[in-house]
């Protein structure tokens, strides 16, 4: 019985360790939603794991599901890194949500400010605050500071009867990138 116990405890650890060596894997070749996906499904299992909710927020925001950093966001703050892995998804999580709320319902963000970051939500969402006050437009076209090359667009669309927001990414006048959020 105690040796069955323990095969079943050392084989139970060798696939989780197994699932975290994927999820790294599929990571390091930018396949994020797939890591992503396998982050939030073994995410009960890990989530005392700083590197595990780390790899798993950083896989779900280059894939652009911002909804799921909040489960990274709740568990990183035992060590530095974590936390700062932590205030990094919740600044870029608040600026979705905020963006959100300004685009559907007219809700002025130029009273606020926030941390920023590099990424390309928080770029839209410091260009689109710092907007004079202005009604509603059908969509938002607005350039990099960092980069004149590079412009945004910025948009909502309906798709199965959900209001979601667009940023499609310009280089030169090529579409590089288009990111949709809800």
């Amino acid at each position: 019985m105690k040796l069955t116990l323990l095969l079943f405890f050392i084989f139970s650890i060798y696939l989780h360790a197994d699932a975290k060596y994927e999820m790294f894997q599929l990571y390091k070749t930018s396949q994020y939603q797939k890591a992503c996906t396998m982050g939030y499904d073994y995410f009960k299992k890990f989530k005392r794991d700083a590197q595990y909710a780390s790899l798993y927020g950083f896989s779900c925001l280059k894939s652009d599901y911002i909804d799921r950093l909040a489960q990274p966001i709740a568990t990183l703050k035992f060590s530095k890194e974590a936390r700062e892995n932590s205030a990094y998804f919740a600044t870029i999580l608040m600026q979705k949500k905020l963006l959100y709320h300004s685009l559907l319902d007219g809700y002025d963000l130029s009273k606020f400010k926030f941390p920023t970051t590099t990424y390309v939500l928080s770029k839209v969402f410091d260009l689109y605050s710092q907007l004079p006050k202005h009604k509603q437009k059908e969509f938002y076209i607005l350039q990099d500071p960092d980069n004149k090359s590079i412009i945004y667009k910025l948009y909502t669309i309906k798709d199965n009867n959900i209001d979601k927001m667009v940023i499609e990414e310009y280089y030169d006048t090529i579409k590089v990138k288009r990111h949709i959020y809800w």
